[in-house]
């Protein structure tokens, strides 16, 4: 079959993950699933092996920091990555529909959004428009964070990660009722702009 075999289990897409995301630091890329009879193969249905839910950062494009290819991720993002509800119905149908075995919530360092939350916080004013909605939406993992003691940008948008991956497990009973089943498990992660590495920072379900 093209593509090679599809993992079936969180362990194993996980796995799969972190080999593509190491070839990415080295830069010995695979570039896997783009080719023209893959492309044809994937006309008529999908079958990706991961969810990622991340940062609409354009640097932080998952398909690229992970090596991955057509019809291998299905990616969804918005600034600060913040959750609504077409980010959860998305999600619960690639979960029910494609029975996709992991979720992967993508942070990164210098986040534009959390900064901004901060900033909002310390005294700065919150910005106009939609973007006032991003900020408020992150707010609550700044609050949390300064709450535990952890100040730094790095500590709260990791806090941030950690937030978002419990929001979705408690607002959608479709992923706990999965992650508690073991056929999904869900990954909080971080990417580091210049090294290229992504790294876990909490994990629910059989990931490893």
């Amino acid at each position: 079959m093209p593509g090679g075999v599809r993992p079936t289990t969180p362990a194993e897409a996980w796995a799969k993950l972190l080999r593509g995301n190491a070839r990415f630091m080295s830069g010995q890329l695979a570039h896997p699933n783009q080719d023209i009879e893959y492309r044809a193969h994937l006309a008529d249905a999908q079958a990706p092996f991961a969810v990622f839910f991340g940062c609409a950062d354009s640097r932080v494009a998952a398909e690229m920091v992970f090596d991955q290819g057509l019809g291998d991720l299905f990616v969804i993002r918005t600034a600060g990555h913040v959750v609504d509800p077409a980010v959860l119905g998305s999600i619960e149908f690639a979960v029910t529909t494609l029975h996709t075995p992991l979720v992967v919530i993508l942070g990164h360092d210098t986040c534009g959004a959390v900064k901004a939350a901060m900033n909002a916080i310390a005294g700065a004013g919150i910005p106009d428009g939609y973007v006032r909605d991003i900020v408020e939406r992150v707010t609550p993992s700044v609050l949390t964070a300064f709450r535990e003691g952890r100040h730094s940008a790095e500590e709260v948008e990791a806090e941030h990660v950690r937030q978002t991956m419990h929001l979705i497990a408690s607002r959608s009973r479709i992923v706990s009722d999965a992650v508690a089943a073991g056929t999904l498990g869900m990954v909080g992660a971080e990417y580091a702009l210049h090294e290229g590495r992504a790294s876990v920072i909490e994990t629910l379900g059989p990931v490893t």
